[in-house]
C-alpha cells in the first residue's frame, strides 16, 4: 500500500504515534509518505519505504497568521497525485481532519477518490475541538472521514459525548515497540544521577496546566523525606517555570533535574524506577505505557483513559486528580522495599507487551484494506 501520514511533528503523542506507525508499516514492506511542516522529531536517520514532504506556508504582508491548513490541503492534493497514493490517514483533527477534506474534494473533481482515516488523539476532542470557534468544523469533517478510531474506549465515549458524530468509531489502542524499550540500565548513567544509590522518579510531557506538574513535584518532596530520591523532569512548556519555583520553595530544587526534550527516552526510562502522571485528563497515557514497556511502574491519576493501561496493585496505582498525600503514599509503598519494586516492574513489563507494535500494526491495515 502506498499511504500517506499526516501528523505534528513534535514529541505530542499523537505525532509519536503517528511516526511510529508509520516506520512499522514501512518495515512491512508499504510506501509511508509523511505530510507536515517539519520531519517528525522520531522519524530521525534513513528508513527505507519513507519519504517526508514538508509543507510549505508563504507569508504575505497581508497574513497576520499564515494560512497554514489552505498549505497542508494543497500539499496533499500534490503528493497524492504525483506519488499515487491508495489512501490518507490522518492523526489528530485540528487542522488535520479539514484540511483532508479540502483535498479530497479536489481531487473528485479530477477523477481521483482518495479514501481518508481520521485518528483522534485527546485534546483535539476534549479541549481544543470543543471551542465553539473549532467545534462545527471538527464535528463535520469528522463525519465525512470514510473512517474514524480513538486510541482509547474513553476518547470514543467523550467523543460521542460532546460531538454529533453520525459515524461509528472504532477503537485502535496506542501501542509501544517493547523491543526497543527493553534495554539495561547504563550504569555509569544512572551513578550520573544517583551517585549513592537513590531512587530516581521520571515525569516526562509537554509541562501545559493540564499535566499539573506541581503535583509531580509535591509527591516527589513528599517521597524524598523518607527515601533518598531524585527526579527527573524531561520535555518543556509553559509550566516548567512553575515547577522550578514550587522545588525551591519545598527544598528539593537540588534534588531535581530538568533535562528538556529528549527523542532517546528509552535510555531515560531504563534508570528510573518509578514514573509519575499527575494529568487532570489522558486520553490514553503513551507516556505511562513507554515508562511501563521499560519496566516502570507507575503512578497515576485515574482521569481519562489511564485506567485502561495502568492496573492497581499490579503496574502502579491511581489516585484521584489532586489527591497528592494518596500518590504521595502509594509511591513510598513501592520504592521503600526492594523486593515489592521489583514486582511491579516484572509486572508493569508484562502488562506491555499487551500493546506491543506488533499486535496492534495489523489492526490498521485490516482497517487500511477496506477501502483499496
Amino acid at each position: 500500500m502506498k499511504i500517506g501520514i499526516v501528523c505534528y511533528p513534535t514529541f505530542g503523542g499523537s505525532g509519536v504515534l503517528a511516526t511510529e506507525l508509520g516506520k512499522a508499516l514501512a518495515q512491512k514492506g508499504h510506501l509511508v509518505h509523511f505530510i507536515t511542516y517539519q520531519q517528525p522529531v522520531r522519524l530521525g536517520g534513513f528508513t527505507p519505504n519513507i519519504l517526508y514532504h514538508e509543507v510549505q506556508v508563504p507569508t504575505y504582508p497581508l497574513f497576520d497568521y499564515p494560512p497554514y491548513e489552505t498549505a497542508l490541503a494543497s500539499t496533499m492534493v500534490d503528493v497524492i497525485k504525483n506519488n499515487d497514493l491508495d489512501l490518507l490517514h490522518v492523526h489528530y483533527a485540528i487542522p488535520h481532519a479539514s484540511a483532508a477534506y479540502m483535498a479530497k474534494q479536489i481531487l473528485k473533481k479530477e477523477g481521483k477518490n482518495i479514501p481518508v482515516i481520521t485518528t483522534l488523539h485527546g485534546t483535539d476532542i476534549t479541549l481544543v475541538g470543543r471551542d465553539k470557534t473549532y467545534a462545527p468544523v471538527v464535528t463535520f469533517s469528522i463525519n465525512e472521514s470514510d473512517a474514524i478510531t480513538a486510541v482509547s474506549q474513553n476518547l470514543r465515549d467523550e467523543t460521542f459525548k460532546h460531538f454529533h458524530i453520525t459515524k461509528e468509531i472504532e477503537v485502535i489502542v496506542n501501542f509501544v515497540d517493547v523491543s526497543r524499550f527493553s534495554r539495561k540500565p547504563i550504569d555509569a548513567f544512572r551513578k550520573v544521577i544517583a551517585p549513592n544509590g537513590e531512587r530516581i522518579l521520571l515525569h516526562a510531557s509537554n509541562f501545559r496546566k493540564i499535566k499539573r506538574v506541581q503535583d509531580v513535584v509535591k509527591i516527589f518532596a513528599e517521597v524524598n523525606k523518607q527515601i533518598p530520591s531524585k527526579l527527573l523532569f524531561v520535555g518543556d512548556g509553559p509550566e516548567r517555570s512553575t515547577a522550578e519555583d514550587l522545588s525551591r520553595e519545598l527544598g528539593v530544587c537540588d534534588e531535581i533535574r530538568f533535562v528538556g526534550k529528549q527523542e532517546q527516552m528509552e535510555d531515560i526510562l531504563a534508570i528510573a524506577d518509578l514514573f509519575l502522571l499527575t494529568s487532570e485528563y489522558e486520553s490514553f497515557g503513551l507516556a505511562a505505557l513507554e515508562a511501563m514497556a521499560a519496566g516502570v511502574p507507575v503512578i497515576s491519576t485515574n482521569a481519562g483513559g489511564l485506567g485502561e493501561i495502568n492496573i492497581p496493585g499490579e503496574t502502579g496505582y491511581m489516585a484521584d486528580v489532586g489527591e497528592v498525600d494518596t500518590m504521595s503514599k502509594q509511591a513510598l509503598s513501592i520504592l521503600q522495599n526492594d523486593e515489592i519494586l521489583k514486582g511491579f516492574k516484572e509486572r508493569a513489563a508484562a502488562h506491555a507487551k499487551k500493546f506491543d507494535i506488533h499486535n496492534i500494526v495489523p489492526l490498521y491495515e485490516k482497517l487500511y484494506e477496506k477501502f483499496l
